[in-house]
């Protein structure tokens, strides 16, 4: 689904109840990753991508230091075996 949906264009097909639905959106919309756009009776969600963005900034950053850590940890491990 590309774009502005609502909570039952973001239930159909899929083996979660509308309510559950609406509870995550209220989650991704608290945490600023989402926002809700009223047009008469219906909320059309969409992604605000400069959070995401910032969001996977963060993690990229935190995986980086992660696996730099690993890799000296397991480089460090082998000087010990030679």
């Amino acid at each position: 689904m590309q774009g502005p949906a609502t909570v039952g264009e973001l239930a159909r097909g899929r083996p979660v109840s509308r309510p559950a639905v609406s509870q995550h959106l209220a989650v991704l919309k608290h945490a600023g990753l989402v926002r809700g756009d009223k047009r008469g009776t219906r909320i059309y969600y969409r992604i605000r991508p400069e959070t995401v963005a910032q969001m996977r900034d963060y993690f990229d950053r935190y995986w980086k230091a992660a696996l730099e850590s690993f890799k000296a940890a397991l480089e460090k491990e082998m000087e010990g075996e030679s």
